[in-house]
């Protein structure tokens, strides 16, 4: 019998018992209990994009200091390297596997948010093509300012790109499997650390598209630099995918279970990183001072990104977006509004960034032309110091915010399917 209507039993009528009231004091008319909503959709979750917001933020520090910095050594090569120019180079190392992961677990929210598989895996691989394209069109040419197409770089918008085509077929396998994907390619990829690309003949450079950074040159003088292989970094989004689920928990819980994750995969790294015997190609070594050992410590490797390199960035990201679960207020809205258009931000803020270095080049009396092919490098005396790095950083992060911000709430009011894909 329903708690809200009475209903007539095999077509008797029930004889209501007889109520006696005091006089003059009548009982309100029973008031109906309210019937439940329908569950609403999963809105946006805000610490994913506040986290993916501070993340783009610190990947423009990185390539300022790419284009005006020209230290002619390796940031964290701890033979030539100072303190600082090391903790700017090393800070970015979180930029790619947290850009990479949120990516996985963007498209798990949108399926939460009412998409379906089909619609999500079509959504997925023609997304990851037109990202492929981009990498060598639109990102390329702002990276060189230059058209010609003899030297094939490619980079974490072609990782991401390959990744989102991998995980448009992954989607149609259970969850446990998709986690369980991702998780063996991120543990266990150092185990191939030892085939090297010549065991394969003349394809050593598909091996090297797929786990060595090196240039390969190919035929008619076309050479290609694999900079983000691809293993793991497909099993880096599909750990982002089946890591989605818990940003679907109700928020105390969720914050329980990113607090433990997060500590969890920090401690992790502490411990595979201190053994020394597996989880990166370079093992860390005592240097000069304690300092030193510890960025020896904490030096690990990104291309390709080795076991430990991603469980000490990510094992602090899940951790952060715990935190952030709290809210993060005004500074919180300010991050979130780059979080909301990576893919716009990064492309305006690479123009940006290399039409001021063309400037900067201009300034210390280099003229233009040396600035549009930069695969060829810049002129041996030019540079900027880390102050000057710092300064022009802060100003591209907010002279992009207008831009971002017109941007996304265009996204929020047109819902155009071609903005979706940026």
């Amino acid at each position: 019998m329903s708690p809200y209507v009475r209903k007539f039993v095999a077509g008797e009528t029930p004889v209501a018992p007889t109520i006696v009231r005091p006089r003059g004091k009548e009982s309100p008319p029973a008031t109906p209990a309210p019937v439940p909503a329908p569950p609403s959709r999963p809105t946006r979750i805000e610490s994913v994009d506040i986290l993916r917001g501070i993340v783009m933020v610190i990947m423009a520090l990185d390539h300022v200091r790419d284009f005006l910095m020209n230290p002619h050594f390796d940031p964290t090569d701890l033979t030539q390297t100072t303190a600082a120019i090391f903790l700017t180079r090393w800070i970015t190392h979180y930029c790619a596997p947290v850009f990479v992961f949120l990516a996985g677990t963007g498209a798990f929210l949108s399926a939460s948010r009412g998409k379906s598989t089909g619609d999500l895996s079509r959504f997925l691989w023609t997304r990851g093509l037109m990202l492929v394209v981009f990498e060598f069109t639109i990102v390329r040419w702002g990276w060189l300012f230059n058209f010609g197409m003899s030297q094939l770089f490619v980079q974490v918008i072609w990782a991401i790109g390959v990744s989102m085509i991998c995980l448009a077929a992954l989607i149609h396998l259970p969850k446990w499997a998709i986690a369980t994907f991702g998780i063996v390619m991120v543990a266990g990829h150092n185990l191939l650390d030892g085939i090297a690309p010549e065991s394969f003949g003349s394809l050593g450079w598909l091996w090297g598209v797929l786990h060595v950074s090196r240039i390969f040159p190919l035929s008619g003088g076309v050479a290609l630099f694999p900079l983000y292989p691809l293993i793991p970094w497909i099993g880096v989004m599909a750990a982002g995918y089946a890591f989605g689920a818990i940003m679907l928990y109700e928020p105390g819980r969720r914050v329980k279970t990113l607090f433990r994750l997060g500590v969890g995969l920090t401690v992790g790294f502490i411990v595979i990183r201190a053994l020394n015997v597996y989880g990166d190609l370079v093992p860390w070594t005592a240097q000069k001072d304690g300092l030193f050992t510890f960025f020896s410590f904490l030096n690990t490797t990104k291309y390709p990104p080795s076991l430990d390199y991603l469980l000490m960035t990510l094992g602090p990201s899940i951790l952060a977006l715990a935190l952030l679960e709290k809210g993060a207020g005004k500074v919180g809205q300010f991050f979130i509004v780059y979080g909301r258009v990576p893919m716009f931000y990064y492309i305006v803020h690479l123009y940006l960034v290399h039409a001021v270095t063309v400037i900067a080049g201009a300034v210390q009396g280099y003229g233009f032309s040396p600035f549009f092919d930069l695969w060829l490098g810049f002129p041996q005396a030019y540079g900027y110091g880390l102050p000057v790095v710092y300064v022009v950083w802060c100003v591209v992060v907010l002279a992009l915010y207008p831009a971002c911000r017109w941007y996304g709430k265009l996204k929020q009011t047109r819902k155009s399917v071609w903005m979706s894909y940026i």
